[in-house]
């Protein structure tokens, strides 16, 4: 799927749909409960399964999202993002460079890559991508990240001065997310406060609604 014009990455709550939390729910059982949330944008995680098994939950995942009107990103594998017509990729330091997944996936998809500073920002930005993921912002058990946590005043003072939106990363909850977004970041990224919640589509809704809150807050 191409779109006809760039696209742009919606402002706000960015899902995690993870295999790695609550792996007794097949991913399109999270991406579902997900969209019912109003969920508009969402990277697709898959770390457990084989290729082909991987390849077809994201298809599967990626015609939920386009029924639902939402963005569907892989992360790491830009040829899963190709075959699968997801609207793009999101990539990190030990992956695909941000100017080859752009090559592969061309100008009509998004690309996003995971920086920890603002030289790292403003290299992918000069790499092509369309959006940064910043972080680790707070500690994180979701997975191992060779990085200090920036806290809510150095991803402020990153935001600031960012060439590209970006996406905060790592430990964000629904007890934190409104000072994330007050910090001046276009959206937040949120997996096993998400996918743990007994409630997935309920707490996607309270996670956008406080972050809705801290984004008109801001005192940048």
């Amino acid at each position: 799927m191409n779109a006809p014009g760039p696209l742009a990455l919606p402002p706000g709550l960015y899902a995690l749909c993870d295999d790695g939390v609550r792996p007794e729910l097949p991913l399109e059982e999270k991406a579902s409960r997900l969209l019912a949330g109003g969920v508009r944008v969402m990277q697709l995680r898959i770390k457990r399964a084989p290729a082909r098994q991987a390849l077809a939950a994201a298809r599967n995942v990626v015609a939920l999202c386009q029924a639902a009107g939402a963005l569907c990103l892989v992360n790491d594998r830009a040829d899963w993002a190709l075959l699968s017509g997801a609207h793009g990729v999101h990539v990190g330091a030990d992956d695909l460079p941000p100017e080859d997944a752009r090559t592969l996936l061309g100008p009509g998809r998004l690309v996003g890559a995971t920086v920890r500073n603002l030289e790292m920002a403003r290299a992918a930005k000069a790499a092509g991508a369309d959006y940064a993921g910043l972080g680790p912002v707070f500690p994180t058990t979701t997975k191992s990240v060779d990085a200090p946590p920036l806290g809510l005043e150095g991803l402020a003072r990153i935001a600031a001065e960012s060439p590209l939106p970006l996406v905060a990363i790592s430990g964000i909850g629904l007890h934190n997310i409104e000072d994330v977004a007050r910090a001046g970041v276009h959206g937040a990224a949120v997996a096993s406060d998400l996918l743990a919640a007994p409630d997935i589509a309920e707490r996607a809704r309270s996670l956008a609604e406080a972050f809705e809150r801290g984004r008109t807050r801001r005192t940048l």
